[in-house]
């Protein structure tokens, strides 16, 4: 959007770059952006008996299920970490890109009315819902540094390692991942509904080949034919490395990172160019 001759403030055109991510055009939308960010935190359970606290009951009773299913009748091993905690990791971790996917996946079919009326950056709604469920992941994150320095009490020594300074890193990694893959997700589905429905089936079934809820290195030990599924995933390279450097457990190499910073990279790219070619013309099929 350009100033030009007749006095025009913007300009509006249906071309776009094939990698368009206008930081200024964002910028200037960053008070709509906040209030798509507030409506999504306060609409979600607004309607709800218990409200915001759906925010620690989903990760708590997660990490209890898994402790119950795998850790005490299938005995898969957590060394020296207790097994709760052990989950409660994982799941923090898998949570916030598990939301950032699924709440993106839904853009075009959730939002067609608003776009098919008034302008702004299409992207400004995917992206406030990266900024949403971050909201969420500080919550979930506050619920594992109390379980964490509970079980530091009870006199059992666990510790971070220097690691931890990738945090952020981490974070940003999910989040890409989360945002890329969703925005495919969702230029798709304006053509193919199923989509949408297929989606929350598979993110079902991907936590249980992301290491969730076991270490990878059992994998390895147990099923070496057919670990290279879960080595190949990216998200296990999260998941394991945010076991890392919290707990100070699981495998971590600077390989598997630079390999999953490098997918997220590229599934957000991948992601950005289907978004931009898709918002020209998906109000005709969504």
């Amino acid at each position: 959007m350009t100033e030009n001759e007749e006095g025009w403030l913007y300009e509006i055109s249906p071309k776009r770059k094939l990698i368009d991510l206008n930081f200024g055009e964002i910028w200037r939308y960053r008070d709509l952006l906040m209030l798509f960010v507030k409506r999504n935190i306060i609409t979600v359970y607004k309607q709800t008996i218990l409200g915001p606290l759906w925010y620690f009951i989903q990760p708590i009773f997660t990490a209890i299920t898994f402790t119950l299913v795998f850790n005490k009748i299938a005995n898969i091993p957590t060394g020296e970490i207790p097994p709760f905690l052990f989950n409660l990791t994982g799941i923090t971790a898998w949570n916030y890109f598990a939301q950032c996917l699924t709440g993106t996946s839904n853009t075009f079919k959730s939002n067609a009315g608003i776009f098919g009326k008034v302008y702004f950056p299409r992207v400004i709604m995917p992206i406030s819902n990266v900024i949403t469920n971050l909201f969420k992941f500080g919550i979930q994150i506050g619920i594992l540094l109390f379980a964490y320095f509970y079980i530091l009490w009870t006199g059992i020594e666990i510790k971070p390692n220097i690691n931890l300074l990738l945090f952020p890193v981490y974070i940003v990694m999910m989040a890409l991942m989360g945002l890329g893959l969703g925005m495919i997700i969702s230029a798709f589905t304006t053509k193919y509904r199923d989509l949408s429905i297929l989606v929350g089936f598979a993110t079902s079934l991907l936590i249980y080949i992301s290491a969730v809820p076991y270490p990878l290195a059992e994998v390895e030990k147990e099923m070496p034919e057919y670990a290279w599924i879960v080595q190949y995933n990216p998200l296990t390279h999260i998941i394991e490395g945010f076991r890392y450097m919290i707990l100070d457990t699981g495998i971590f190499t600077w390989g598997s990172f630079f390999y999953t910073l490098a997918i997220s990279l590229i599934l957000f790219f991948a992601g950005l160019i289907t978004f931009n070619r898709t918002e020209k013309n998906f109000i005709d099929t969504v």
